[in-house]
């Protein structure tokens, strides 16, 4: 397709004439960012991301590509054990000609949940091996200093987990405040539950790379069947320094980690701590990391504009899920009364 006059030039920008360009495409599946994939004449395959041009958003979601940065950079020398795009250009300053944007190499694959119905049930055990080995080696990478979002949107890096998560759960709940978002139960309530639950935080002392965003729509599967593997971990911009295992929200939306026996034997062979061992401070802390999940996915739908279908399966899927874990901290709370 045609390419338009702001993507043409920014690749001229970093050294692509448009002579260069073989072919530009937008992708869909993301909701926030936009996203272009980019051949050019000589072979290389990029994928160049801009975000929104102003519009609303939530309050972490601001300057997300500093984030992706962040995660490329710091998986870079993992990448040929992790499946992450390689970091091409970055601009990150918004008010600079041309906005901020990142290009990254683009990976083999199509999203895990585009091909599901054509996986073997071998075939998908072998994947989620596969998966918790990538995952794990990601999650061997420590931060430089501090916990929480490295784009500083919530204020600067915190000294420990529970101040950094905190400061998170209580970004959101102003969010769904500012939005008048619907929840299903107070955010005075749900703000004494995540406070009373949160000690087990400290728990946590190493801030690893975390993802935040392994649902299969980022997770690309390559290769021929019989022979697939993980091609792809992308889309970054939402990642964290933080408690590894906040991952396995994402990577079980909606189920139970403890049952993916697949995924956490291979998780255990490439993880700094080994196999993972369920004990009450991981579920507790999984529970907190359950419900700011689903508080973003609640409260999303106000400034994403989201309606019919859409907004009527976000609240009959997640919220029940969101009181399910707030209803985990109950000891937690009747302890603090």
């Amino acid at each position: 397709m045609p390419i338009d006059s702001a993507l043409s030039a920014l690749l001229g920008s970093v050294g692509v004439p448009p002579e260069l360009i073989a072919s530009c495409d937008p992708l869909t599946g993301g909701t926030y960012n936009a996203v272009t994939r980019v051949r050019l004449t000589d072979g290389r395959h990029w994928v160049v991301k801009t975000p929104p041009p102003g519009g609303s958003c939530l309050r972490y979601e601001r300057d997300l590509l500093v984030n992706e940065v962040t995660f490329y950079t710091a998986a870079a020398g993992l990448a040929t054990q992790t499946a992450v795009p390689g970091l091409v250009h970055s601009g990150l300053d918004p008010a600079a000609p041309g906005g901020a944007y990142v290009i990254m190499t683009e990976r083999p694959g199509q999203p895990w949940h585009e091909i599901a119905h054509a996986l073997a049930d071998d075939e998908v055990r072998r994947l989620r091996a596969e998966l918790g080995r990538t995952v794990g080696r990601l999650h061997t990478v420590t931060g430089p200093g501090g916990f929480g979002y490295p784009s500083a949107a919530l204020g600067p890096p915190a000294p420990t987990w529970r101040g950094a998560f905190t400061a998170m759960t209580d970004a959101v709940l102003e969010d769904a405040q500012t939005y008048g978002a619907r929840l299903p139960r107070t955010a005075g309530d749900i703000r004494r539950r995540l406070d009373a639950a949160s000690y087990v935080l400290d728990d946590v002392t190493r801030p690893a790379l975390v993802h935040f965003d392994l649902w299969q729509g980022n997770i690309l599967v390559a290769g021929a069947s019989g022979a697939r593997r993980i091609g792809g971990v992308i889309d970054g911009e939402r990642m964290f320094w933080g408690d590894p295992v906040a991952d396995f929200v994402s990577l079980a939306l909606f189920g139970d980690m403890e049952q993916d026996v697949d995924f956490l034997a291979g998780y255990g062979e490439s993880a700094p701590g080994g196999p993972v061992e369920f004990d009450g401070s991981l579920r507790l802390r999984l529970a907190l990391y359950r419900a700011y999940l689903y508080l973003i996915m609640l409260v999303e739908t106000v400034p994403r504009k989201a309606s019919g279908e859409q907004l009527e399966w976000t609240w009959t899927e997640v919220a029940p899920r969101l009181e399910a874990a707030l209803d985990a901290m109950e000891p937690a709370l009747r302890a603090r009364r």
